[in-house]
């Protein structure tokens, strides 16, 4: 009993949710200049390098909440929604930061008009993503719920949006591409972009999940 007395009741497992978030969308934010700036070779590593420093940043806010889950008697919501959701939200800016690594390995020289439309999806998923993780803390609320479901279903709704203009890339790149090397390349990167989206779904989902048991 002195033990659990202790051990602190609840860690600040929401603010830290926010400070990932907003990790996430400074790394979307960043690439989404690495693409507009593509052709500007200076530019173009200053970006990469947001990316990286926003990523790296993220997993410092992963590590705590890890160590807060193990240190912490009393948490605001589920272990284990709390850990899904914080790896779940990791696993994004992973994915912004291996888009943005992917198109320096792979040598791309030149942006498509694919490439722009998926990554201002994926950086709309991302803000999405931050304004529902901001309701969190609040989803007690009858209307601050509805709110975060709300925010959710424009997530899945830009997933879809996403789906479609994957689709529209990939058919266009192989009737279009004859330099074999190319196509790989360009699919990598259509298919990383595509898959943030995919990810902040999955994010959403899982938002969903801790409205719903907690509201």
């Amino acid at each position: 009993m002195l033990f659990s007395k202790l051990l602190p009741k609840e860690g600040n497992f929401f603010e830290l949710f926010n400070q990932h978030a907003d990790h996430i969308v400074e790394a979307a934010q960043a690439f989404q200049q690495l693409v507009a700036h593509y052709a500007d070779e200076a530019a173009r590593g200053r970006y990469n390098q947001r990316v990286d420093d926003a990523e790296r940043a993220a997993d410092r806010v992963t590590a705590e909440v890890s160590r807060l889950v193990h240190t912490t008697f009393i948490t605001p919501i589920d272990r284990e929604q709390i850990h899904s959701l914080i790896n779940l939200m990791d696993d994004v800016a992973d994915l912004l930061q291996d888009s943005a690594e992917t198109m320096a390995l792979y040598d791309i020289h030149h942006m498509t008009e694919e490439i722009e439309r998926l990554t201002d999806l994926a950086v709309k998923c991302c803000q999405r993503l931050q304004a529902a993780v901001r309701l969190l803390g609040k989803v007690a609320e009858q209307n601050v719920a509805e709110a975060t479901l709300k925010t959710c279903e424009e997530i899945d709704q830009l997933e879809s949006d996403a789906d479609r203009v994957m689709r529209s890339a990939m058919s266009k790149l192989f009737r279009e591409e004859e330099d074999v090397r190319e196509l790989i390349k360009l699919r990598a990167i259509y298919e990383l972009l595509e898959t943030v989206t995919d990810k902040c779904e999955e994010v959403a989902n899982q938002i969903e999940g801790i409205v719903l048991e907690n509201s």
